[in-house]
């Protein structure tokens, strides 16, 4: 059995068991590919009630809930909590990245499917994960790279990672997906399209191998290893007969 039928069967199981027993049921973070086979799923997966949360908007890595409140009559919160990652002595620590803080997390024996996106500010870690994993963290956890840590879990979503949503205007022929993308990430044309054959494009939380698809507004583009953005709305055309396009960059 393949990685993709062991998960569709997961959630095929997940979503009859909330129907079922009248409870809610959650997956693990999910990848964006394992995000695609789940909304593949969805029409099928429907009648069980389906909703995605990764701890705060604009999140890669998500969990899946299924339940219906309205059937079930109450609400179940995502069982998720975001830790700070923060440096002892902050002026005297590594300048410390994403690989830096997944790395040190992975050392300690965790399952990628526990942890969500990873979030760094100003060498501050700030990580979305599982509630039953964060004692472990938090106890364990103490050094990224040659820099001494204290881990603690956040009252509530610090300001400082909340998304933020740049607006960006710019010029194409067309509304073909891999033009826009080359644009918003000054790319060549060749090497748009190559994002597409490394099903690295993602479409509403679909996967994208089409380079000339059209994108419709409010589309959410996402581009691993490049960034997320919304294709807002087509502005108008230039004297050259080009369009204007508004997207909003997540920054």
């Amino acid at each position: 059995m393949t990685q993709d039928e062991v998960l569709r069967k997961r959630l095929s199981e997940l979503a009859e068991k909330s129907y079922q027993s009248s409870i809610y049921t959650f997956t693990n973070f999910l990848s964006e590919a394992e995000m695609d086979t789940a909304l593949q799923m969805e029409r099928e997966l429907s009648y069980a009630g389906m909703k995605l949360w990764g701890g705060m908007e604009g999140t890669q890595r998500r969990m899946i809930r299924f339940g219906d409140p309205e059937q079930l009559g109450y609400e179940e919160e995502f069982p998720i909590v975001c830790l700070v990652m923060e440096p002892l002595i902050r002026k005297f620590a590594d300048d410390l990245t994403h690989r830096d803080f997944l790395g040190a997390l992975m050392n300690l024996g965790i399952e990628r499917e526990l942890l969500g996106d990873i979030v760094v500010k100003d060498r501050v870690g700030y990580l979305f994960c599982l509630e039953r994993i964060a004692p472990y963290i938090i106890q364990e956890l103490d050094q990224v790279r040659h820099t001494h840590i204290r881990v603690y879990e956040a009252e509530k979503l610090p300001e400082e990672i909340k998304p933020v949503e740049e607006e960006q205007t710019i010029i194409v022929n067309a509304e073909r997906l891999d033009a826009v993308i080359a644009k918003v990430y000054h790319l060549s044309r060749s090497q748009s399209i190559d994002l597409f054959r490394e099903k690295k494009v993602f479409v509403c939380g679909r996967q994208c191998e089409n380079n000339s698809y059209v994108c419709k507004e409010q589309d959410t583009i996402s581009v691993r290893g490049y960034g997320k953005f919304v294709f807002a709305k087509v502005q108008g055309t230039t004297g050259k007969g080009r369009l204007s396009i508004r997207i909003l960059r997540y920054v």
